[in-house]
């Protein structure tokens, strides 16, 4: 069987959800764990991970701003040439970088009220993981 895309992160995230707490490792690194997911599919798997995150250090690669947004850090990955840096953001610059995920433009002020929307911290909490099950699964 070969695995694509996140297939593999998909299934290293489900299993360690189903790992005992003493044989989760203290860092798992995820790479585009959403790719070929979509909607409903995509932001469930976000909420694992934020779950996965109250047990252990989770470092994930993303590009689905609303996977991201549940991030407690957000970190930006730029290139100038041969050259990498890596940039933590907050406030204003997280929100500009949510909204470019988004929709391609940090500035687009739809975009921005989206990103702060996602941001926010009623939907970022931990509650909000319990109630977005609730809400996917009526």
């Amino acid at each position: 069987m070969f695995l694509r895309e996140g297939e593999l992160s998909r299934l290293l995230l489900a299993l360690q959800l189903s790992l005992p707490q003493e044989q989760i490792p203290e860092t798992l690194i995820f790479d585009e764990v959403e790719a070929g997911l979509g909607g409903k599919a995509a932001v469930l798997a976000g909420y694992k991970l934020r779950e996965l995150s109250e047990k252990c250090r989770v470092i994930l690669i993303t590009h689905e701003a609303t996977i991201a947004a549940l991030a407690d850090q957000h970190f930006v990955v730029m290139r100038n040439g041969n050259e990498s840096s890596i940039k933590e953001i907050d406030g204003e610059e997280r929100v500009a970088e949510i909204a470019r995920m988004l929709s391609g433009n940090a500035t687009l002020p739809e975009a921005q009220e989206h990103a702060r929307k996602l941001l926010s911290e009623e939907l970022t909490s931990s509650s909000k993981n319990r109630k977005m099950h609730k809400l996917m699964y009526k």
